[in-house]
């Protein structure tokens, strides 16, 4: 996580340098979102194939080496978007084979009694790593240029694998008899069988649309005209990360009987941000409300892994934990695509509030599902809704 937050501020500044070009940009960065949607089921189906710590070590070490490919072609003068563009292809299809074996790992590594704060810990770290890995990248960028900070994400990548290296963790499915899309057809089928689960992945194909375009998009174009600029929207960013942790600690000590319907109202604390970033409030007041908003999401957020963990069998686990984030994430480029359209349309502060309205009508819709209303935590093994476990 250290060296993916570096990443980013790197292979901007490296594209940018290259040919000062945004749409040359936009093509580099969109080639690793396109591969991870692409890979992402077939990576959850591998995942609950194979040891988990293996297709852990074995995406970390790929993706190593293709972020060394791009360092080396950056330091030595010889990169080229073509070049930059199929090296993030193949960076984007490991992060589709790890994602899910890492979200499905933590409870074969921990007592099902501690779930809950293994998943706020893991979090915590993860969200930490985040902030200071953005923060690092920058310098690293300024001092020393984007190759190396392409280098030093390689460099994390490698350092990954060795200490997922130490990790033992038992196959939880051989699939011996059985085809790679029957498997992921089982998995679909797991999916839809639990209305809690594909309802609130649906819930989160409209939150992530509507709040790339209204916080993503448009929160720096509110910064720019009438914060004070990039300044003024680094404090706001950096105010929600410490309401990430926050929200960790938070849901490391307070246990919920009903996980989903907590999660989801604490989703809420995010719509003040936005409709104080819509009137343009001052930075302080913003700040305060993007912590709280933090809070929110990390407290949904431990809740929701920690409910798939208990209430999804572990032989199912990557290939659910895929099915979700190709759900929750599919709208995303359209939301951050149509935000300067509807700014043109209907105004900056007017298409920051319609984005708000589309998120609580999600949050607030799902609260009325009886499924999410009534889930409640246990800790007893999940088992197969259709007979699949073996």
């Amino acid at each position: 996580m250290l060296g993916s937050a570096m990443a980013p501020v790197a292979l901007a500044f490296a594209v940018l340098r290259l040919t000062r070009s945004t749409g040359d940009l936009g093509v580099v960065l969109a080639a690793r979102s396109v591969s991870v949607v692409v890979f992402l089921l077939l990576g959850g189906v591998i995942s609950d194939r194979l040891p988990r710590h293996v297709v852990m070590v074995g995406s970390s070490v790929l993706a190593g080496l293709s972020q060394s490919a791009a360092a080396v072609l950056l330091l030595t003068g010889s990169a080229h978007i073509a070049a930059l563009a199929a090296l993030q292809v193949l960076n984007g299809a490991t992060s589709a084979f790890a994602g899910p074996s890492a979200s499905a790992v933590i409870p074969q590594t921990v007592p099902a009694q501690v779930l809950r704060q293994a998943n706020a810990l893991v979090r915590m770290g993860s969200n930490a790593a985040a902030i200071a890995g953005a923060a690092l990248g920058g310098v690293v960028v300024a001092v020393f240029g984007p190759g190396w900070g392409i280098a030093a994400d390689a460099a994390s990548f490698f350092a990954a694998a060795v200490l997922f290296a130490g990790l033992r963790v038992a196959r939880v499915n051989r699939g011996e008899g059985t085809s790679m899309i029957r498997e992921l057809t089982d998995g679909w089928r797991e999916f839809w069988a639990r209305t809690w689960l594909w309802v609130v992945v649906v819930e989160f194909a409209f939150i992530n649309m509507a709040y790339g375009g209204a916080f993503n998009v448009l929160g720096p174009v509110v910064a720019e005209q009438r914060l004070g600029g990039a300044a003024a929207w680094g404090i706001i960013v950096a105010a929600q990360g410490a309401g990430l942790v926050l929200g960790g600690v938070v849901s490391a000590k307070r246990k919920a009987r009903r996980p989903l319907l907590a999660g989801n109202s604490a989703l809420l604390l995010q719509l003040p941000m936005l409709g104080l970033l819509a009137v343009a409030a001052p930075v302080p007041l913003v700040a305060v409300a993007a912590v709280l908003a933090g809070v929110g999401i990390e407290i949904f957020g431990v809740r929701w892994y920690t409910t798939m963990h208990e209430q999804v069998p572990a032989n199912m686990q990557s290939r659910l934990f895929a099915y979700d984030s190709l759900g929750s994430f599919v709208f995303i480029p359209a939301g951050q695509a149509l935000a300067g359209p509807v700014q043109s349309l209907i105004g900056t502060a007017d298409a920051i509030w319609a984005g708000t309205a589309v998120m609580a009508f999600a949050m607030l819709a799902v609260m009325f599902v009886p499924q999410v209303r009534s889930l409640r935590a246990h800790q007893a093994p999940a088992p197969s809704l259709l007979g699949t476990e073996p």
